[in-house]
């Protein structure tokens, strides 16, 4: 199943790619967003992307190929997107996108492999390293956190990162179910999670464990910094009058964006050209609810 790419149009519109462009797509994913460029363009635009998933890399460039594309794809995170023109062989680009949703593709475990725990619908090893690499590297994992880490730093996360307003309680029942047993499992975390709440809050808009499970996911791969790093050396290496396109999905990211924009604003370095963000239709969301949180933000560097 293919990510639905979302807020695709508004967002190559934005971007307004000219003929000898240098497009780099930071969070390539199953290349939604690419494939719309060479569309529009073909050949015109030069196309390179980056993922720190390596199953990402492999599926858009299938996907791309069979278009007749020829991308340049490398595995990489967009927290080292400075390294993207060495390893890529690229020119400073003139367009880069960032797309901070996780793919249904993320979500999803392939035929033949061991999920990484991002989902609390199935039964998975609590990993949630958005690389594959990384999950037998020396970095710290889900298990990690859910088993380790004092209950007071659990609240701390599930509330900071995941917006939870239940974050004591949940981190308390983590740590009571632990005394017994290492929890191992998404599908064992998110009972406990459910458990935690009041029974009014499991039957809301989303799952009880959707929070806590972002925050766990968002810690794990150091999410906000990396994007605070990645914007910024996105910003660096962009060629004058070039443009960064961002659509963030939940209000720690979009202000993340929004003040780094702002600032440079102030700089007179950017010229902002969402003065507020775009947000989905109407019509998006109904075909895509997963589209409802979405907001793009434009910025052309001066």
């Amino acid at each position: 199943m293919l990510h639905k790419s979302v807020l695709l149009k508004e967002a190559i519109d934005g971007l307004n790619f000219q003929e000898g462009d240098v497009y780099l797509d930071a969070t390539l994913g199953a290349g939604g967003h690419m494939e719309e460029v060479y569309a529009r363009r073909g050949n015109q635009v030069a196309i390179y992307g980056i993922d720190a998933d390596e199953t990402a890399i492999q599926i858009a460039k299938e996907r791309l190929e069979l278009l007749g594309a020829k991308p340049t794809l490398t595995v990489l995170s967009f927290r080292n997107i400075d390294k993207a023109q060495m390893l890529l062989n690229m020119n400073a680009p003139d367009k880069i996108l960032f797309d901070l949703g996780w793919s249904a593709m993320q979500m999803e475990t392939p035929k033949g492999e061991t999920g990484r725990g991002f989902s609390f619908l199935r039964d998975e090893p609590l990993v949630m390293t958005l690389s594959k690499a990384s999950a037998t590297a020396d970095q710290v994992t889900a298990y990690d956190v859910v088993n380790t880490w004092q209950e007071e730093n659990l609240a701390d996360i599930i509330y900071g990162f995941g917006e939870e307003k239940y974050s004591r309680r949940i981190a308390k029942a983590i740590v009571n179910a632990r005394e017994t047993k290492p929890v191992t499992s998404s599908l064992e975390l998110a009972e406990i999670v459910k458990r935690a709440v009041p029974v009014w809050y499991r039957f809301g808009r989303i799952h009880p464990a959707t929070r806590t499970f972002q925050a766990i996911r968002i810690a794990v791969n150091d999410e906000l910094q990396a994007l605070q790093e990645g914007l910024e050396k996105s910003f660096q290496i962009l060629q004058p009058e070039g443009r960064i396109a961002v659509i963030s999905f939940h209000s720690l990211e979009d202000r993340i964006v929004k003040n780094f924009f702002k600032d440079l604003a102030e700089r007179g370095v950017g010229q902002i050209l969402t003065k507020k963000p775009i947000i989905p239709s109407e019509q998006e969301v109904q075909e895509n609810p997963k589209s409802r949180s979405a907001k793009l933000r434009i910025i052309k560097k001066i």
